[in-house]
């Protein structure tokens, strides 16, 4: 089970029997969208450590029926979800630049309504867009790289637009993060983003640009992860030095 700061989560069981990306191969896919864009692990001498941010209130209090990485289509579902269809990607690395494989990399955020999954939120939740998923999950692969298609951040009452972002190892928590649109107007103005100094937003903060050739307006971000300590992989194929218990990564989440 992934261990995360939302205690009524963690007592939601990751099912290890069930594949973590569904139906759609395409997905699988979608890591060689933006492989042109990634650089070659272990080439910066440091790399600037990727800014923590709080979780919020709204972490999903009930995982979704699809919890792949494609959140613009649930199940079967012929029916997409409303939005500018975003494909995020990255890299989890450790402070050199080194990848980080198997991590397990989760995003929430809202639909083009404003409304969070969780059923907590009652903002606008009569307009809530039930074709999108809310929430998906996916591991690293060898380069350290996840893919997620989705769509492009709306706001939120009192919060410039963002997406929630996690990464666990070996079922732990290791870092928490928000993820934001560089050079929004909102981002000026968004309390949680300006408690962060210059150099640590420009950690989170990610260039949302059109896909070249798309037909119906489809934006790429790429937003690569770095995790503040050197990890290393021992035999049995297990991460060390990076992990954090979640009471030590909640203390760091609510600075």
């Amino acid at each position: 089970m992934f261990q995360t700061n939302n205690p009524k989560q963690d007592e939601i069981n990751v099912n290890p029997s069930k594949p973590l990306f569904g139906r759609r191969e395409l997905i699988q896919g979608g890591i060689a969208f933006g492989a042109a864009m990634f650089a070659t692990p272990g080439l910066y001498a440091e790399l600037v450590e990727t800014a923590t941010q709080a979780e919020g209130p709204f972490y999903p209090n009930r995982l979704p029926l699809d919890t792949d990485n494609d959140l613009l289509i649930i199940n079967d579902s012929i029916t997409p979800a409303v939005g500018e269809i975003t494909h995020l990607s990255g890299r989890v690395l450790d402070i050199r630049g080194n990848p980080i494989r198997n991590a397990f990399v989760e995003i929430w955020q809202v639909d083009s309504n404003a409304v969070y999954l969780h059923t907590g939120d009652r903002t606008n939740r009569e307009n809530q867009d039930t074709n999108f998923q809310g929430y998906g999950r996916f591991l690293t692969d060898i380069k350290g790289q996840f893919y997620f298609r989705t769509i492009k951040p709306v706001a939120y009452p009192g919060r410039t637009p963002h997406i929630h972002l996690a990464v666990s190892t070996g079922g732990k928590r290791i870092l928490t993060t928000q993820l934001y649109i560089k050079g929004h107007p909102q981002n000026l103005r968004d309390r949680v983003l300006q408690r962060v100094d210059a150099k640590s937003q420009a950690t989170i903060l990610c260039d949302f640009t059109p896909v070249n050739g798309s037909a119906i307006g489809e934006l790429e971000a790429n937003c690569d992860i770095v995790i503040g300590a050197t990890a290393f992989e021992d035999h049995d194929g297990k991460m060390h030095g990076i992990g954090k218990s979640v009471r030590q990564g909640r203390r760091q989440a609510n600075r």
